[in-house]
C-alpha cells in the first residue's frame, strides 16, 4: 500500500507545484524587460507592482512612466500601459496619459 501511496504521489508531484518567490520575482523581470522594450517612452519605469490576472485571462498589466522622445514633446512625462501575454511572452503598450490626475488651474 506505500508502494502504491508513493508511486502516486511520484506520479502527481511534477504537476502540482506553486510558483516560488523566485520564480515570480524572474517573471516580474520578463515582465518589465518585455514592457520596457515595447514602449515608445524614454527611461521608462514601472508605477507601482504589475497586476496579475487570472490565467484565464492570461495577461499581466503593467503601468510604465517616462519621457515622450519626440522633440515637439519637450521632455513631457507620458504614462503607458502595458499589457504583457503570458503564453505568447509578448508585451503591447497603449499611451494611458488619462490616468493621471489633471493639474488644477
Amino acid at each position: 500500500m506505500k508502494r502504491l501511496a508513493l508511486s502516486v504521489l511520484c506520479l502527481i508531484a511534477p504537476f502540482a507545484h506553486a510558483s516560488s518567490p523566485d520564480a515570480w520575482a524572474a517573471y516580474d523581470k520578463t515582465v518589465l524587460a518585455g514592457c520596457t522594450k515595447a514602449s515608445g517612452l524614454k527611461n521608462a519605469k514601472p508605477v507601482g507592482n504589475a497586476a496579475q490576472f487570472d490565467d484565464r485571462v492570461g495577461y499581466t498589466a503593467l503601468l510604465l512612466q517616462g519621457q515622450y522622445p519626440q522633440k515637439h514633446m519637450k521632455g513631457q512625462q507620458g504614462t503607458e500601459l502595458c499589457l504583457y501575454n503570458k503564453k505568447s511572452k509578448t508585451a503591447f503598450v497603449t499611451e494611458w496619459d488619462s490616468i493621471r490626475p489633471t493639474a488644477k488651474p
